[in-house]
């Protein structure tokens, strides 16, 4: 579950119902009172579940309208946008996503989100606010072996730059493909992140679970057709490849040990469906990409892997068998988390390095801890620990921990100057932090039968608003209003900005969203 630099017995029917199915469920709302008013609000600014079909359609048309969107905003002629992603609020407002281009060549860092509501009016969401007008270079170095040109505006002021692909393998094994942005003028090394975050039957950690399984003949696959079908292969130690589909005769899978190949798949099926369940009924996305095409999951990679990584060029997530081939990576909560790299990819695509490295990897906690509670499930209860079941450290300690990051010896419980500069599993330890403070408040508590205790960076008292709405005003601002470049300064903008949408700037949450990143030392 890691990537290098770079929130009921589950033996029922799982959930599937979306949040708000059409503006006509929103209208259903509207009474008079401030609470009524209020839950009118939410529901307005909750992004509408949209068909593929659909949501094709609303890429293809913003994509017609392109070049007037273009000069709408100011961009120069040089520049094209590239719609990549369009979210529609019940209320009518539009956010879309755009990649940008300069005299054809792709700039990295140059993406924008521009929002329109409903009577027209407009504003914009830019990773970069520099003009993208690179001087021209007399002479460019070389380029390297297989690198493409492009324009870096990510940091500083945008240059023409190429950017090159290194693939291999990490030290733990983990696949690498690292990309290395140079000037082009220089040959000077401007960034660099790894691009592969790593991060019935019955389960290891689950319990007896219901699975999405497709009969074939006279034997069950273990493909989900309810769910954009979701498949699990086994690679059987391989490192490259899908390996071979699960097949039963008597559509009964695994038996709770980790000498049962069938379990870990279990496990990594059951948590695809449940965070699939957790992102339509919660979020009302359909799917990771919101395009309702599921993403694939491999167990049983190489030998004693103690990692799970998730792969956007397979569009799939992996997972290790753990030390000694008896500790599979396929909990819960890791599945949540993998499969939430995939959901950032498709979103605010937030680069694998430094402070926004930090927020991808917290992203994934985030909805990884929220899908564990959100499965209800008795045999792994929710909790604000990650990995606290596949006991990576062999002393049966978690992972991470939410409510007091510095718990683990190497992660930030707030933010610094230098917080950028950690393993973007330590620097995710601010927003960690920020997200329990949000849901619960500082101080000691008991949840679950978990003690907790958080503390704040200024000493001062937080008060949490639920995790529900917690994880509705990430997602929000990770859907809407962060990019790719965004920082901590900038992930407390675009939370302010999506808690001023869903509950207005006068109430309880937003004022508690601004408490929440004081404490942390975000201002």
């Amino acid at each position: 579950m890691s990537s290098t630099p770079t929130s009921n017995n589950r033996t029922r029917v799982l959930r599937t119902a979306a949040l708000v199915g059409s503006a006509a469920m929103v209208a259903l709302a509207v009474q008079s009172g401030p609470a009524n008013a209020a839950a009118e609000r939410e529901a307005g600014a909750t992004a509408l579940t949209q068909s593929d079909s659909a949501r094709a359609q609303a890429i293809s048309a913003a994509q017609g309208e392109a070049a007037g969107t273009a000069r709408a905003i100011g961009l120069t002629d040089e520049e094209r946008l590239v719609a990549r992603d369009v979210v529609k609020d019940a209320d009518g407002t539009v956010h879309t996503r755009y990649e940008r281009t300069y005299a054809g060549l792709p700039v990295l860092g140059g993406d924008l989100v521009v929002h329109q509501k409903k009577d027209g009016s407009r504003k914009t969401t830019k990773s970069t606010e520099a003009r993208i007008a690179p001087a021209a270079a007399r002479s460019l170095k070389a380029a390297p072996a297989g690198a493409r040109q492009v324009v870096w505006a990510a940091t500083g002021t945008p240059v023409f730059a190429y950017e090159a692909v290194i693939k291999g393998t990490q030290p733990d094994g983990t696949p690498s493909e690292r990309h290395v942005i140079t000037d082009a003028a220089t040959g000077a090394e401007l960034w660099a992140y790894e691009a592969i975050d790593s991060g019935t039957g019955t389960s290891a950690y689950s319990g007896t679970v219901t699975i999405g399984t497709t009969q074939n003949g006279s034997s069950y696959d273990l493909t989900d057709s309810a769910r954009g079908g979701h498949k699990t292969y086994d690679l059987n130690g391989g490192t490259s490849g899908t390996g071979s589909l699960f097949t039963d005769a008597d559509d009964k899978w695994g038996d709770g040990t980790p000498s049962n190949r069938q379990t870990a798949a279990v496990d990594a099926q059951y948590g695809a469906a449940v965070t699939w369940d957790f992102y339509k009924s919660e979020l009302g996305r359909n799917g990771i990409a919101g395009d309702g095409k599921a993403a694939y999951s491999r167990v049983h990679y190489g030998n004693a892997y103690v990692n799970a990584f998730w792969d956007d060029n397979c569009f799939c997530m992996t997972y290790g068998d753990g030390a000694g081939n008896s500790k599979p990576l396929t909990s819960l909560d890791v599945a949540g988390h993998e499969m939430s790299h995939g959901l950032t990819a498709a979103t605010a695509k937030l680069n694998y390095s430094r402070e926004s490295g930090g927020l991808n990897e917290a992203t994934s906690d985030i909805f990884g801890t929220s899908v564990e509670f959100f499965a209800n499930n008795p045999s792994d209860i929710g909790d604000y620990l990650i990995g606290e079941k596949i006991d990576i450290r062999g002393n049966g300690t978690p992972l991470r921990y939410m409510d007091k990051p510095s718990k683990d010896g190497a992660s930030a419980d707030y933010w610094s100057k230098t917080v950028g500069r950690l393993d973007v599993h330590n620097s995710s330890g601010v927003a960690n932090h920020f997200f329990y403070l949000l849901s619960e408040g500082s101080g000691a508590k008991t949840i679950n039968g978990v003690s907790y205790n958080s503390p704040t960076y200024d000493g001062s008292t937080v008060t949490g608003i639920g995790r529900t709405k917690a994880y509705k005003i990430w997602y929000k601002a990770l859907s809407t209003y962060m990019t790719s470049t965004t920082n901590y300064a900038g992930a407390r903008t675009a939370t302010l900005q999506a808690t001023a949408d869903l509950y207005g700037t006068t109430g309880t949450e937003y004022q508690q969203v601004a408490a929440a990143w004081k404490a942390v030392n975000v201002k």
